[in-house]
């Protein structure tokens, strides 16, 4: 048998890689979520389920996403493009006429 010092390095020295490894599991998955949220193309990058194959190829990771928008189209982001009819527009940048505006929607 081994003394009882030798088993508690044993163990601590264990206990510390399982640390470790846990820590860059939690590491990892948060660098798919951030790769996931950088496409911008999923409302909600958490809705990819984690594949640690996908991490270090970039197509592959397009295609997945590609494959569960294709599945599911609600998880889509929903972010406008283009002009929504708010904010400035061109033109706008003199005085306002309330009156004017009336006028042209009451016709």
């Amino acid at each position: 048998m081994f003394p009882a010092d030798v088993v508690h390095k044993l163990r601590d020295e264990a206990a510390r890689y399982r640390t470790r490894a846990k820590d860059r599991d939690d590491l990892a998955l948060e660098l798919f979520t951030a790769k996931v949220a950088a496409t911008g193309r999923l409302a909600d990058p958490t809705d990819l389920p984690y594949d640690e194959g996908l991490l270090n190829d970039s197509a592959a990771l397009d295609q997945a996403i590609g494959e569960l928008l294709h599945a599911k189209p609600h998880l889509a982001s929903r972010v406008p493009h283009g002009s929504v009819g708010q904010g400035p527009r061109s033109g706008d940048a003199g005085a306002v006429d309330l009156a004017s505006m009336l006028r042209a929607r009451a016709s």
